[in-house]
Formats: structure tokens, sequence, C-alpha cells
């Protein structure tokens, strides 16, 4: 393996040096231009303005790799192209190959390279050799001449630097693999040049020689010099040869694959790792970058010792270079694992050792980075780093990350100050703090953003937007936010961003009844991309979650029952607490539906005092008063959960949890029902419902929808006791039956919204629940036919029902 140059590189100097001499044709330079700039240059100038799609995020490996191994990528682009002399049938690719089939020797191959130093402009030492004034002295015909630092200026300049160190069995063998790579193209030569054709075409040197020498004698030369390579092997595929691949090319390779991984999060395709693989079949040694990548690619495929033994190896050869320099790093990326991996005590101990290093070697960047991970690593895991917290001169929370955000903008590291701009945001919000602090720290964070251009941020940056619309109870706003990052900056964010913000909105949308619709937006997603172990366990995760959602809904209780044996294995190691607590309420109401008050009750009771000792986000205390609430609603005991959904309702609107408070007015006004305060119960959920209708929740729309219907009936059955009543006047007596009779049909009206929402979301129980009062309300009212109607459709849903639970 050669230290740079290449046969795709030779042919790259070859269209290059066609782009001198003019032979481009006009319609052709900017084509030709964007193909040598790909080639040569860190970017993709041949894609369109806008980001790259995850599919399109490895074409440049692609396209290096095509490249390297074949001439098809230069066919492609000139034999489309005609040439500039504009001769009848002449092609670009014509000129191309008249370039690669000059080269007809090894011998001649020295010519081309000692030609190549012709393409550059001349500098000042050489014009007063020369004893010439200007540059346009020694054009030659030439039509332009490359600036010696422009780009292409650099790769002619360093590809002659390259050559000229090349010892002569470097030469040798580059010859002989330019041979190889040039030669399907040999039919199509030979068709176009008859002259030039023959089984030994592609060496002057041995088709000059043949008459003088002897046919067998000149083979006997042949299969001294070429080996494998003789007639009619020259080219076939398979032959055993090593690829034609430079240390240039597998560094370059191995550095833009550990960027995709770092910067998206995906892991290496697998046509492009199997063919990196045979390239490197061809080095006698490997560089210590693939170990590096061979680590990540198992450190995603969720393969822990696999990972584990490739990150020893890369640092191990990195510190034989560079001593104990990086030792930080190896320990931090080794904690991040372990992490992962659930190890999670010993994570914690690799990570202090990390700040211990990196205080020693004065790296405040692995410093500023371990400390931010402790803090995230604490919030999911408080019971780790709780002595850790008490021990510290830091102390918790904001000292933190006010300490982090100093040391952030002191050395630079504008993607820290952002996170900790995020982090305060989002701790203010959790600890139910003002909401108007959480919004100038996230326009803060956002300026930093927009004046750095930090692409990648953008994720959290637009995540901690949507969760702060959802808390205000402006759910459209959150979808709205959701459709934004996925249109315009899904493709430059990392995939858990992207996966993540997708299963919010899909959530959203089975918030509203379509659950197609959100698992068709699952199902949208890059395969690639889940082919990582974590987010493809969290796609799994969160696709079983809105099955489980629907199930319950259904009254589907066997198959929720098979999903929740599932889900509940999950632990907070597995997962994110936040998803675990979900998995949780989810119980809690299948235990709930499968009348297991007790179980639901225990349960409900261990996750407060759970949350209170851990101090987690006010929304998760508030959501458990909530259930509470419910289950005593459930059991017939409303009026225990008074104080509970009162002091649920304050909690919820001092933090300014929008949905949370309907949600805990809806408590109390069932709680009012039951305690015959039918108008005060109506008047709250009255002054309720418009906005409860913003947060798109159909579910708790319904609920209260319900409960009004309620409210109403309690308010009738009033009117008709003062109608009944033998102390009221006949006016009294009149007005009574119509206000019962307003009153009724004002039921039947919030009935008929509340079975629409519970049909949109598909609650048969809830169905079931408001067919029956509507026939009830329809029997009060003296409509048989209408009442015999519901009572029909009420016994076909619960037959339904029955049916599906066996």
């Amino acid at each position: 393996m050669s230290r740079f140059l290449t046969p795709a590189k030779i042919g790259l100097l070859a269209l290059i040096e066609l782009y001198v001499e003019g032979a481009v044709p006009n319609d052709g330079i900017i084509p030709v231009i964007n193909f040598l700039a790909s080639n040569l240059i860190d970017c993709d100038v041949s894609q369109p303005a806008n980001n790259p799609t995850p599919t399109d995020r490895w074409r440049k490996a692609e396209s290096t790799l095509r490249l390297v191994v074949s001439i098809k990528d230069f066919e492609t682009l000139l034999l489309p192209l005609s040439a500039a002399d504009k001769l009848p049938g002449r092609r670009l690719w014509d000129r191309f190959l008249e370039k690669l089939w000059g080269i007809d020797s090894f011998h001649g191959l020295h010519e081309f390279f000692a030609a190549v130093p012709g393409l550059l402009c001349r500098t000042k030492e050489e014009l007063r050799r020369f004893g010439l004034e200007s540059e346009e002295e020694v054009q030659q015909g030439r039509r332009v001449k490359l600036g010696r630092n422009s780009p292409f200026g650099a790769f002619v300049r360093r590809a002659n630097v390259e050559f000229v160190r090349l010892r002569f069995e470097g030469v040798t063998e580059l010859w002989k693999v330019f041979v190889r790579y040039r030669q399907p193209t040999a039919g199509y030569w030979t068709r176009r040049h008859p002259q030039y054709g023959g089984r030994l075409s592609f060496d002057a040197v041995l088709m000059e020689g043949e008459p003088e020498w002897g046919g067998r004698e000149t083979d006997e030369l042949a299969v001294v010099a070429y080996g494998k390579m003789l007639l009619p092997v020259v080219g076939r595929e398979g032959d055993g040869e090593a690829l034609p691949v430079s240390t240039d090319d597998v560094e370059g390779l191995l550095e833009f694959q550990i960027e995709q991984i770092q910067k998206y999060g995906n892991r290496i395709p697998p046509p492009i790792r199997d063919r990196f693989r045979n390239f490197l079949k061809g080095s006698p040694t490997v560089p210590s970058l693939s170990h590096y990548l061979s680590f990540s690619d198992a450190w995603r495929s969720g393969d822990f010792p696999t990972s584990f033994d490739y990150l020893h190896r890369y640092f191990d050869y990195t510190m034989q270079n560079r001593d104990r320099l990086f030792y930080q790093y190896a320990l931090m990326n080794l904690a991040i694992v372990q992490s992962d991996f659930g190890c999670h005590k010993e994570a914690v101990a690799t990570m202090l050792e990390t700040v211990s290093t990196a205080r020693e070697n004065r790296d405040m960047t692995c410093l500023n980075f371990a400390l931010n991970w402790f803090f995230h690593f604490g919030r999911a895991h408080p019971h780790l780093v709780r002595e850790l917290e008490n021990n510290s001169m830091l102390g918790s929370g904001k000292e933190t990350l006010a300490f982090l955000r100093v040391k952030a903008k002191e050395t630079g590291m504008w993607i820290l100050w952002s996170s900790a701009l995020l982090s305060e945001a989002k701790l203010g919000l959790s600890n139910g703090e003002s909401v108007s602090v959480a919004f100038e720290h996230m326009v803060r964070s956002s300026q930093l953003i927009v004046e750095r251009n930090m692409k990648t941020m953008m994720g959290a940056q637009l995540s901690m937007n949507i969760t702060m619309w959802d808390r205000l109870g402006l759910s459209p706003m959150a979808s709205m936010v959701c459709q934004v990052f996925l249109t315009c900056h899904a493709r430059s964010s990392v995939f858990d961003d992207e996966l993540k913000i997708t299963c919010r909105l899909a959530g959203l949308r089975a918030g509203r009844g379509k659950y197609e619709d959100a698992f068709a937006l699952l199902e949208s997603l890059d395969q690639n991309s889940l082919r990582s172990a974590k987010p493809n366990q969290y796609w799994h995760l969160y696709r079983g979650l809105l099955k489980l959602r629907r199930d319950l809904h259904r009254n589907n209780l066997p198959a929720a029952d098979i999903l929740l044996s599932q889900l509940l294995q999950t632990s907070s190691g597995d997962a994110e607490p936040d998803t675990v607590f979900t998995i949780d309420m989810l119980h809690i109401e299948a235990l709930i539906r499968h009348r297991d008050f007790e179980k639901a009750f225990t349960k409900i009771d261990n996750m407060i005092t759970s949350l209170r000792e851990n101090d987690r986000d006010i929304a998760l205390r508030i959501r458990l008063l909530l259930a509470k609430a419910h289950l005593f609603d459930e059991i017939g005991r409303p009026e225990r959960g008074f104080t509970i959904a009162m002091r649920a309702a304050s909690m919820a609107w001092r933090a300014l949890n929008v949905p949370l408070l309907w949600q805990a007015i809806g408590a109390v006004a069932s709680i009012l029902n039951s305690l015959s305060e039918f108008s005060a119960a109506a008047q709250l959920l009255l002054s309720i419902l418009p906005r409860v209708l913003e947060t798109d929740v159909l579910f708790v729309a319904g609920t209260l929808y319900s409960l009004l219907a309620d409210a109403r009936m309690g308010q009738a059955g009033r009117f008709f006791h003062v109608a009944m009543s033998e102390t009221s006047t006949d006016q009294e007596k009149q007005r009574g039956r119509r206000k019962q009779r307003e009153m009724m049909m004002r039921a039947h009206a919030a009935l008929e919204s509340a079975y629409k929402y519970f049909e949109r979301v598909e609650d048969v129980q809830k169905q079931g629940e408001v067919l029956a009062k509507m026939a009830t309300v329809m029997r009060g009212l003296g409509d048989e036919s209408v009442s015999e109607a519901y009572a029909a459709r009420y016994l076909s849903l619960r037959k339904e029902v029955e049916r599906i639970n066996g």
C-alpha cells in the first residue's frame, strides 16, 4: 500500500490536465469541477444546497470507494460530455482515455509525472531563473494555470512530491496497479484506435520488443514483470490482488466514518463496512483509528465485550505514541460505554478517575465534559451520586450548571455553554420554578446556537421548546415545532434527537386518536440509523407504549397484559426515567381496568415515595396525585381524593403546567358532582373546556365533557325536584320543567361531544358508559326510539369487548 498515490489519483491528475488544457466544454466545466472537488476536498459539493438526507450522508464514502476500485465513475462523468474541439463523435471520455493510454510504459509513467509541475503557475524564483517577467510569457498555449496554493494546485504539488519520494519498487507497484485499473477500458480503446490493439497493448515496451525478442521470450519477460497480471486475467475481479488503495485513502475514510458516527450517531452501512474491510486487507499495518471505528460500531450495535476490547486496543496504541496525554479520554469513553450498558457504579468510578486525570493534565475541555456528564447522570440516577453531591463543594443542580456555564464560556466550549443553559431551563421547569426564567435561558441558548452556527444543537433546543409548549397546554405549537425540526434540522442533527422528536410527534398524534399516522411516522425513520442498539431499543419501546395505550383504550386486556409483561422488564438502566415512569402509569391504568385496586394503590404510594426521595420532576408527582384521586373515584369514594386533587391543582398552578392543571380541575369537578355541588362543577368545567381543547388530548376532553353531562343531569334533577314539589307555584313548576328539559338537552349535547372524543381515541369502555348515559337521558326526555337505539349500540359494543377479552 502506497502512502498517497493510487491509479484513481492518476486519473484525477489526467482530468485536471484536461481542464487546464481547455479540453472540457463549457457545459461540462461545473460537473468536472464538482467531481474533482468532491474527491479532493473534505466536502461533497455535488449535494444540493440543503443538508443531505440520512441515506445521502454516506454518499461521499461510497463514491471514494467506487473511485478507488473502478474507473467506472470517470466514464459515468465524461462519456455524456462532448470534447471542446467539437470533432464528430469525439467525447471527453475519449480525450481522457488518450491521457491514460498515453502512459504506455513504465517510462511513460515517469514522463507523465515529470510534466505534472507544468500545470502550476511558476514561482517568482522560477521566473527569475528563466529570465521572464510574468507568467503570461510561459503559458505555452494553455488557457489556465493552477495556483500553487489552490485546492487543485495543492493536490498536484503533493502528487508530484509523493512520486519523487517513491522508491523503485513503489513505482513498479504503482505501474502494475495502474495497468490493472485501466484495463477495463481496453475494449473501448481498441475499437476507437485499432492500431493500438493487441494482447500486449497495456505495455508499449513489450509490444515494440516482441518482433525482436520473439513471442515466447516476450511472454517470459511479461511473467517476470507482471506476475499474476498476465493476459487474459488483467483486470479480472477476484484475482487475489490487493486493492489499489493508499494510506491517505484509508485514513480519510476512517476519519469520515468516525465523524459520521459521532455527528449523527449512526452505524456504518453494511456495504461500506464490508468494502472498507477489503481495503484494510491490502494494508501491511492496521491504522490505530480502525480500532476506534470498530469500537464505535460495536458500541452502537450493543456488543459490550467487543467494544470494550477495541477501546483498549485503540488507546493502547495511542498512548504508546503520545504518552498519557489522552489517558483521560480513554477513561471518559470507557465510562460512557459502561453507563450505556448498565454498569452504572463502574461508570461513576471511571468518570471520577477521568476528572482526577483531567485536572492533573489541566485539560479543561475533558474536565467540563465530565462534570456535565455527572450532572445529567445524577438527574437520571440520583441514588448513585447523592453521596458525591453531598461531599462536593459545587453543591448540586443550579450551582453545578452555573459553574459549567462560566467555565464553558471561558474555554470557548460553545456547545457545552448552550447545553448548560438548556439544562438550567429544564431544571427550573422540573422544580416548578418561573417559566419566564426558563424562557430566558432558552432564548440565550438559541442566540448562541445561531451565532455559532451549531446545527447539531438544534435538536436539544427544539426539544426544550416542545416541552415548554406542551407544559403550557399549547399542543398545536408543540406539533408545529416537531414538524419544523423534522423538515429543516433533522438531517444535520444527531439521530437520537430525530428519533425522540419523531416519537414525541407520534405521541401527540396518538393523543388525537391518529394511531395509524403515529405508527406510520415511526416506520418512516431511516432503517440504517435504527441498526444502533440504543435507538432500536427506544424505537421498539415507544412503539410498544403506543400499542399498549391503544389496547387499553380498546379494553383489549389480554393483549395489554402481554405487552405489559414485556415492558415492565425495562428498568431505569435500560431506558430513560421518564419512559419507565410512563410504563408504570400505564401499568396502574391496566390494574384499575382489571379492578385490582389494592395493587394499584400500593404501586402509586411506592412511586410517590420514590419520587419524593429522589426529588424528581414536579410534573411526575402531579400525575401520581391525579392517578390516586382517580383511583378513589373508581372505588366509589371520590370525597377521599378531594385534598389530593386540590393539592395537585395547586402544584400545577404554581408550576404553570396547564394540561395537568385542567386534569386536576376536572378531578375537583368530579368530587363536586359526588357532593351534589352541580352548579359549581359545571361552572368549573365550562371555564376550562375551551383551554382543554387546545391541548389536543382528546381522552381528557371526553372525560371532562362526560363530567359536564353529569353536572347538567344533576342540575336537571334539581329542577325536576322543584317542578314536582308541592310547595312550588304553577309558574315555578312550569319553569322547573322547562329548565329540566333544557339541562337534559345540554347534558345530551355534552355526552355527544364526549362520545365523539372517546370514539376518536378508540376507548370502548368510555364509549359504553356514554351510550348508557345517552340512553337514560333520551328515556328521560321521552324519546323511547332513540333511547332504544342507544341501548342497542351499547349492547353491541359490550359484546364486542367481551369477544375481544375471550
